[in-house]
């Protein structure tokens, strides 16, 4: 595995997981770290750059957060993005101020003339910018309101006041490849065959004979977890696959029969039963997570007390998991598929963790080398309580029939269509509309259809599907699913919207 890697320091930018991701996607190794860390711990990293996130804060304020200053002497090349920009700049003896008004969503750059490259539009999320430069720095480029770009080429320190790990800025990629390629000077060889063939290695070394319980989800993240370690340790794996009964259609029979000739042991516990049971009288839809949370854990201990001592749990952990709990590693067992944080007296002698340093696209690139099912590897995502929190007001096993009936005609027609989305369902409303059908009045639920566009899912658009898609579902959800009166298509970006109603 590669020993080239560029830290990338955290102010509290929202962005700075698509930072990481951008400088893997271009084949170098990246690591996030807390913006408060001291030189002396980044010399002993050795990193051949850092980039410096964006952040909430002004840099002036008392309770602003700064790096180490020492950072911008070690000669590392660094780059300062947005707040890490200004904050580089503050630092080192620049000014910045509150500007006359912000700068929000796309905004024209224009380089300087000599610089060779053309205006482009960037996005933009700034109140405060640059004054005054520090001694040694230039602006290399402008706004109508902000220096937007400088650098101080001497000591390899460069800053750009917009975001170019965004897909809004164009050329965006490239301002990352050239500080990663044309300034820091990498190889660029980072694999994933480098991180597979690692993670064997290590599991194996730390297994020896002895055997792994993994709760299986069906998610990705668990299924490529399922899929590494049963190829690290053939026949040492135990899978507990807990079926809830608020999966979609089929979609239990499929998981088990994705890793039916993998080399493990799965368990499936059918409880749809037990967990409805939970549901009767339920409305909120946080009480919802809560409960089946508890009953998950309930079913796990159950299964898991059956099968005798197994010193290691494995967890389908990914690299987002670690950053948003601080950067620990096995500290605690997280939540389950987002349902139910597993008890922390379970008797394990360890957590094994194999996906931790990946980001979840890297999982799935992952997923398809170990062979997984293209449809289980791309799978859209699915919240941890399922159906259940799709369904507003209680859960019964008359609903989840409608929704999972709706849900299935909607995906056949998406890919009847050939239409790639990042992520669509229904949901069933608490709503009943008057409607018409075969001469006599109905009053009936109407369905909601959610279909979302989006590279990160902290940010998404409604995806504009073609009028004659809308008109056929609405058709044929409607008629074939008779305790429907009404669909309707929600049309609401995130924000201020979420993705899931509930």
């Amino acid at each position: 595995m590669s020993t080239e890697k560029i830290l990338v320091l955290d102010f509290g930018g929202q962005y700075k997981e698509l930072i990481a991701r951008a400088v893997r996607g271009l084949s170098v190794y990246s690591e996030i770290r807390g913006g408060d860390i001291s030189a002396a711990e980044v010399k002993k990293l050795s990193p051949i750059g850092i980039i410096l996130t964006g952040g909430p804060n002004s840099v002036y304020a008392s309770t602003a957060p700064l790096c180490d200053p020492e950072i911008f002497t070690l000669g590392i090349p660094v780059l300062g993005i947005c707040y890490g920009m200004q904050m580089m700049c503050h630092v080192l003896g620049g000014e910045v101020k509150a500007g006359a008004r912000g700068e929000y969503g796309r905004v024209l750059v224009t380089p300087v003339p000599e610089s060779g490259y053309a205006p482009f539009l960037s996005l933009m999320s700034h109140t405060d910018a640059v004054a005054v430069l520090p001694q040694g720095f230039t602006a290399t480029a402008h706004t109508e309101n902000c220096i937007a770009a400088c650098k101080n080429a001497e000591k390899k320190l460069y800053g750009v006041q917009f975001h170019p790990e965004s897909e809004h800025t164009e050329g965006g990629i490239e301002h990352i490849r050239h500080f990663l390629y044309n300034i820091c000077n990498t190889k660029g060889d980072y694999k994933l065959d480098d991180y597979l063939e690692k993670q064997v290695a290590a599991i194996r070394e730390k297994a020896g004979n002895e055997k792994i319980l993994l709760g299986l989800s069906g998610g990705v993240d668990s299924s490529v977890c399922a899929a590494l370690l049963s190829r690290a340790v053939p026949q040492q794996l135990v899978c507990i696959f807990v079926d809830h009964g608020f999966m979609r259609q089929n979609e239990g029979d499929e998981i088990e029969k994705a890793f039916a000739n993998q080399n493990l042991q799965l368990i499936r516990v059918n409880a749809a039963d037990r967990f409805l049971a939970k549901m009767k009288g339920v409305t909120e839809p946080e009480k919802k997570r809560k409960i089946i949370g508890e009953e998950f854990i309930r079913v796990f201990e159950e299964e898991a007390a059956k099968l005798g001592e197994i010193p290691f749990l494995a967890q389908g952990t990914i690299y987002p998991d670690i950053v948003e709990s601080g950067g620990t590693h096995g500290a605690t067992i997280k939540s389950h598929h987002n349902v139910g944080g597993l008890p922390e007296n379970l008797a394990f002698a360890e957590i094994i963790e194999p996906l931790s340093g990946l980001f979840k696209d890297e999982v799935r690139v992952l997923g398809e080398k170990l062979g997984l099912p293209a449809a289980l590897v791309h799978r859209q995502p699915f919240p941890g309580p399922g159906l259940a929190i799709r369904i507003m007001g209680e859960v019964t096993a008359e609903k989840l029939e409608t929704l999972r009936a709706s849900d299935a005609i909607l995906r056949e027609e998406l890919d009847n269509a050939g239409i790639e989305l990042n992520q669509y369902f229904t949901v069933l409303t608490d709503t009943f509309s008057v409607g018409v059908k075969g001469d006599y009045r109905t009053y009936d639920r109407v369905l909601a259809i959610r279909a979302v566009i989006t590279s990160d899912f902290m940010t998404c658009e409604c995806a504009q599907l073609p009028y004659e898609i809308l008109l056929k579902l609405s058709s044929r959800l409607t008629s074939e699913i008779s305790s429907v009166s009404r669909v309707v298509y929600d049309i609401t970006s995130k924000p201020p919207a979420t993705v899931e109603w509930e």
